[in-house]
């Protein structure tokens, strides 16, 4: 069976290595991707709304722009001599808000997975995911999302890091992609506690018990740091480590809730060189 992966693009640096690691990530399974660019005029925006309706000049050019871009996008996979027989590549251009196009294209096509940049053209120093990628993580929730840094290295994960409070319980199908992820690439799990109390309480102990369940027959270990935050823990843990990438479930109203606030945003995302990987809790 096929899988379905979709690549936003807004034909940035970022937007491309991130094209190119989802090429290495899944190189030895059929996949069929879907490359999108949701495409808006260079307009003010008032002006857009005004004047963006199907068959004007200003949406068939900004249409045309995005299709040739598209193209070239192609162009650039097929120039790095790219041979792939397993993988399939279909190109989507729409307007809309970024977000709806995602949440509807990830309906129609049936996605599984979204790969993307962490920050767009703009490439700014002082936000370290651009706000496309924030939104996305926070409102595409019928989808896990990954988000790969510029720097990220092209190869397969050996080594995921799983932060985890213990606090909230996990079912075990809402870890079926970071299961799935790391059995394809002969990965192990770092299950990582930051500690604010002495010991874990029954709850804690518990949600523990099941995530021993849930990673039996996958290489895993469980890890603790205490008495520093949780942002920095994290970055420590996997600079010290040279893990290859970072996965959580994103809660809402819970842990994950404050990850993709801004103090812990900024300071995982622009320090970070790994791909996070964020999956939903699905009762949400």
């Amino acid at each position: 069976m096929k899988r379905k992966i979709l690549l936003p693009t807004d034909f940035s640096k970022n937007a491309w290595h991130a094209i190119i690691y989802a090429l290495e990530l899944y190189k030895n399974e059929h996949v069929d991707f879907y490359i999108l660019n949701v495409f808006f005029p260079a307009d003010s925006i008032m002006s857009s709304l005004i004047n963006m309706e199907p068959g004007s000049e200003m949406y068939e050019t900004a249409k045309l722009n995005s299709e040739n871009s598209l193209a070239k996008v192609m162009d650039m996979i097929a120039f790095r001599d790219y041979d792939n027989s397993k993988h399939h590549f279909e190109t989507i251009s729409k307007f809309n808000g970024v977000v709806e196009v995602i949440k509807n294209v990830v309906e129609e096509k049936d996605i599984e997975l979204i790969i993307m940049g962490t920050k767009g053209k703009t490439d700014s120093k002082a936000k370290v995911f651009g706000g496309v990628a924030i939104h996305i993580m926070e409102k595409v929730r019928n989808c896990p999302v990954i988000v790969v840094p510029e720097q990220a290295k092209h190869h397969l994960p050996k080594e995921i890091v799983f932060p985890t409070s213990f606090k909230t319980h996990i079912k075990r199908r809402e870890l079926s992609y970071l299961i799935d992820l790391t059995k394809n690439c002969n990965a192990s799990i770092r299950i990582l506690h930051v500690a604010n109390e002495n010991k874990l309480s029954k709850k804690q102990l518990s949600n523990k018990t099941l995530l021993k369940e849930y990673f039996e027959g996958i290489p895993h270990t469980f890890h603790t740091l205490s008495h520093i935050e949780i942002p920095a823990a994290i970055i420590c843990f996997i600079e010290s480590r040279e893990s290859d990438m970072v996965a959580f479930i994103n809660k809402k109203h819970a842990f994950f809730g404050s990850i993709l606030s801004n103090p812990l945003v900024k300071k995982i995302g622009y320090e970070s060189k790994v791909p996070i990987f964020v999956m939903h809790d699905l009762r949400n």
